[in-house]
């Protein structure tokens, strides 16, 4: 057997190209377009080129972004007020606001993610976008886990009445992931478990599972003995490791080649969950713009 491919990267070019649609209508209606504004904290590498894959994406639907850059020496305190003044369009129309992830150790990450308000929280972290989610009435789902959830619904891959099992229980991904596959509707209706680095005998769980989820951020930490034959695996994790000539290399949390020899289907890293991640923040910052704009 060897696994169906779910090519995340077609899948989110196809989002995309529906979004540069309904986003022309929104700047035709409302004479202005949707704007993200994204704080970035420090100079990590991976989060500045994070967040210029998403400022292009944006670029590509319309949408108008910009990217307002803080040392890292920054005080949550400093964060909070930034954040309070983007939300006051202090630095232009601010649809959408993201924090990009990691912050600096010392700063309070809850209370910086906090301090974003509820209708333009984009990212899905706000207390109260998740409260919605998890009464059943979505407004910001957290980017990666809807992503999830529309590359199953797009793959064809039955939820209803299977059993998911997701290894990584955060607030960003597992978490939500669980309540939208045990929702009602298209995606949802599945029985689902959620482990985590206390569960006892992992594999013993995961080779439960029709539709397996990896989100622990462990290298290869799912194995092709820990897979049932022909389940969907979906692979969250994005580690960097050495390669053979010791440049980095970007792997998933699933052992791709062994595991793509017992499933059905597998998400590949990168190329797989990435890419929908973007192709939901930009559907969140449509959303954002339409709320404000009272058509949502």
């Amino acid at each position: 057997m060897t696994a169906t491919l779910l090519d995340g990267r077609a899948l989110a070019t196809r989002i995309e190209t529906s979004l540069q649609g309904e986003v022309d209508t929104f700047a035709t209606v409302f004479h202005r377009r949707p704007r993200l504004v994204v704080v970035l904290v420090g100079d990590l590498a991976a989060s500045g080129s994070y967040v210029k894959s998403k400022a292009a994406a944006a670029g590509r639907v319309g949408i108008d972004s910009e990217v307002v850059r803080v040392p890292a020496s920054a005080t949550t305190e400093e964060l909070v007020a930034l954040v309070a003044a983007i939300a006051r369009d202090e630095h232009g129309p601010a649809d959408g606001i993201l924090v990009q992830l990691p912050l600096p150790e010392h700063v309070d990450t809850v209370a910086v993610l906090d301090a974003v308000p509820p209708d333009r929280d984009v990212d899905g972290f706000h207390p109260e976008n998740a409260g919605l989610l998890s009464q059943g009435r979505p407004r910001f789902v957290p980017c990666t886990a809807a992503g999830v959830q529309r590359m199953l619904i797009d793959a064809g891959i039955e939820t209803a009445g299977r059993h998911a099992v997701i290894v990584g229980r955060s607030d960003i991904v597992g978490k939500p992931l669980a309540l939208l596959l045990a929702s009602r509707g298209p995606g949802g209706d599945a029985t689902v478990t959620i482990c985590h680095s206390r569960s006892s005998d992992l594999a013993a769980i995961t080779r439960q599972a029709d539709i397996l989820v990896a989100a622990v951020g462990r290298p290869r930490l799912v194995t092709a003995d820990m897979v049932k034959p022909g389940a969907a695996v979906i692979d969250v994790g994005i580690n960097r490791i050495a390669g053979p000539d010791g440049s980095g290399k970007l792997v998933g949390d699933v052992d791709f080649d062994a595991v793509r020899a017992v499933a059905g289907s597998i998400s590949p890293v990168p190329g797989g969950v990435g890419p929908l991640t973007v192709a939901m923040l930009l559907a969140n910052t449509l959303l954002a713009a339409e709320l404000r704009a009272g058509r949502g």
